[in-house]
């Protein structure tokens, strides 16, 4: 009874949080859904002057080198820091701590330098719902953006004993980083095994590499094979069905140079029904859509 309370005291909170953005003039949730397709981009450096974007309504930005926020908060655009919740870098302030503490494992092979983090692990939940999140709320951001959470469902498939309930463990942790900060829009990359046990409690999906993506072999740029392309767009399209709530996001990288290209990108997600971006593999650049006829 007591934890209901609570729940209806935190809801009515939101409900009066909302209420002050709309009179301040500052995007909120409500006002991130108003329409199906969104300008977004995601960004992660602190180069960028305010202006550059300008046509962008949602900006996900690195936690902790981004432009001044402030002034991009005044303007009407809605915030993400980016958060990662299945690896934690080596350059990361808490990584030699959480190394001690054995709640790190294997350095994973496609990004040298960033290693699993056992999402079934209470101190890593604690630090992520006390710490971290609080920290990107307090620099100005209105919500997170929730990257690697898809190592879940590959360390399972991976080592099924080793692993066991580690998909869960990623859907207890977003859960319960909504139950504490009912008011924060929250978006996830991928993580589709959890996405019918979390899609009620987040605001926004995110399909990474959809069509295209950075062929880091050849230093240039590919189009995902068929197959991999088509089971994507099955999962970001299932979880719309399932929660016709959520709002959907694609993300591809291309030649920047390649204006024909990007406008192809854009052609075909916004067919499928996502709201698409298309950056270069870093993320440091914001590449702008080319508008018809452009070369």
């Amino acid at each position: 009874m007591l934890s209901w309370v609570r729940t209806g005291v935190r809801n009515k909170l939101w409900r009066l949080w909302i209420v002050a953005l709309f009179s301040l003039g500052m995007a909120g949730p409500d006002a991130v859904w108003a329409n199906d397709e969104m300008s977004w981009l995601v960004y992660y450096s602190d180069k960028a002057p305010v202006g550059a974007f300008k046509n962008h309504s949602l900006l996900v930005l690195d936690s902790r080198y981004h432009p001044p926020l402030r002034p991009l908060a005044d303007r009407g655009k809605t915030l993400l820091g980016y958060l990662s919740l299945g690896e934690v870098a080596s350059d990361a302030d808490w990584y030699e701590e959480m190394r001690q503490q054995g709640i790190l494992g294997a350095e994973n092979p496609a990004w040298p330098g960033s290693f699993y983090v056992d999402l079934r692990d209470p101190r890593w939940v604690k630090r992520v719902v006390e710490e971290l999140v609080p920290s990107i709320v307090k620099r100005g951001f209105q919500g997170v953006f929730l990257d690697t959470l898809d190592n879940a469902g590959h360390l399972e498939r991976l080592d099924p004993k080793k692993y066991h309930g580690m998909v869960e463990a990623g859907a207890r942790l977003v859960r319960t980083i909504r139950r504490h900060y009912p008011y924060l829009v929250i978006m996830i990359n991928r993580g589709y095994e959890l996405v019918p046990l979390v899609g009620d409690q987040i605001d926004m999906l995110t399909g990474e590499s959809v069509y295209a993506r950075h062929d880091a072999s050849s230093s240039g740029y590919a189009r995902v094979v068929e197959k991999d392309y088509l089971w994507q767009v099955k999962q970001l399209k299932k979880a719309k069905k399932r929660h016709p709530r959520l709002k959907i996001f694609s993300l591809d990288y291309w030649n920047p140079d390649d204006a024909a290209g990007l406008r192809e990108i854009y052609r075909i997600q916004r067919q499928n029904g996502f709201s698409p971006y298309v950056s270069v593999p870093k993320l440091d650049r914001i590449v702008i859509e080319p508008k018809e006829g452009s070369r």
